[in-house]
């Protein structure tokens, strides 16, 4: 989780796999934590529904129906149709459908894939071979599976962000695991000041930012990464290749909202340095993102960051 400077307020609690916080300024505490209920709640539905670990989750039942159709409301819709953009717009590479592939690259698993369960898992592998019909969705074989990661943690964000706002909140912050929606700025005015993590030294910030609306969310190799012999693999996957991202260490956009800065961010990484840091700079937001070499390749931020992290 990034560093973050203490508010009146806060919530501690654990949700999608990370630590989260629900921090509160302007409201007495017993307002604060029914507020933070609140957003907690809302994190908790969407953990539960979206969950890939879980057997009773939106996720599990989709899966469960093959080779039949499901019925989807409107928020799986709206999940679905800004996956849609975004695998277009990345080439195919950000694929709510590589979990297949994923999975193989995972740090649990201890050892590199072979060549043939690469091949084997991309033959359930594909965004287009999804078929959506309005409220129905069918997947393509038993094996194929939806996840939206990138996507489900920072839209949970903006959602505890919006129903905190909605309850009378109007300072403060939500932070799942390091991806940050803003409620409000201080009750003072002042903006929030996070640190970037450092993605080879994760104890340690290479970026202190200011936030005072929208959303701050990071994507990395460092958490879940799969290391043999010495190397590391990112659990990112490209799924046009069934390999490792090996351009970026980390990337961190803050945007509108956290939704937006969460997609970006994933979005770079799986496009690689050059393409990446192209893609980022045609968005027009802040960002920085650091390379396996542990350079600082650019950022919006200016010398409050660090040029080299290694």
């Amino acid at each position: 989780m990034p560093l973050l400077a203490s508010a009146d307020y806060q919530r501690e609690f654990a949700a999608m796999g990370c630590p989260c916080v629900v921090a509160i300024e302007g409201l007495d505490a017993r307002r604060a934590s029914i507020v933070a209920n609140i957003a907690q709640r809302e994190v908790d539905r969407l953990d539960r529904k979206y969950s890939h670990y879980r057997d009773d989750s939106e996720l599990a039942r989709w899966h469960a129906a093959w080779p039949n159709a499901v019925l989807i409301d409107d928020e799986s819709q709206a999940l679905l149709q800004l996956a849609a953009v975004l695998h277009a717009d990345s080439g195919g590479r950000f694929d709510i459908t590589a979990a297949p592939l994923t999975r193989l690259w995972d740090g649990k698993c201890g050892r590199m894939p072979t060549p043939e369960e690469i091949e084997a898992a991309r033959r359930h592998v594909g965004f287009t071979r999804l078929i959506i019909d309005g409220a129905r969705l069918s997947l393509p074989s038993a094996e194929a599976r939806i996840e939206f990661g990138g996507l489900v943690k920072e839209y949970a964000a903006d959602r505890a962000a919006e129903l905190c706002r909605q309850a009378g909140a109007h300072h403060g912050i939500v932070d799942l695991g390091g991806d940050i929606a803003v409620i409000g700025p201080h009750a003072d005015g002042a903006p929030w000041r996070i640190g970037i993590r450092n993605p080879n030294a994760p104890a340690a910030a290479i970026a202190d930012i200011e936030l005072a609306s929208g959303g701050l969310a990071t994507s990395g190799d460092y958490e879940r990464c799969l290391v043999v012999d010495g190397k590391r693999y990112s659990h990112i996957v490209d799924p046009t290749s069934g390999w490792p991202v090996a351009g970026f260490s980390s990337v961190s956009v803050s945007a509108p909202s956290t939704l937006i800065a969460g997609a970006a961010c994933t979005t770079a990484m799986l496009l690689g340095l050059k393409a990446g840091s192209a893609y980022l700079n045609e968005l027009a937001l802040p960002w920085v993102a650091v390379g396996v070499d542990g350079e600082v390749s650019r950022t919006a931020w200016g010398d409050r960051i660090s040029s080299r992290t290694k």
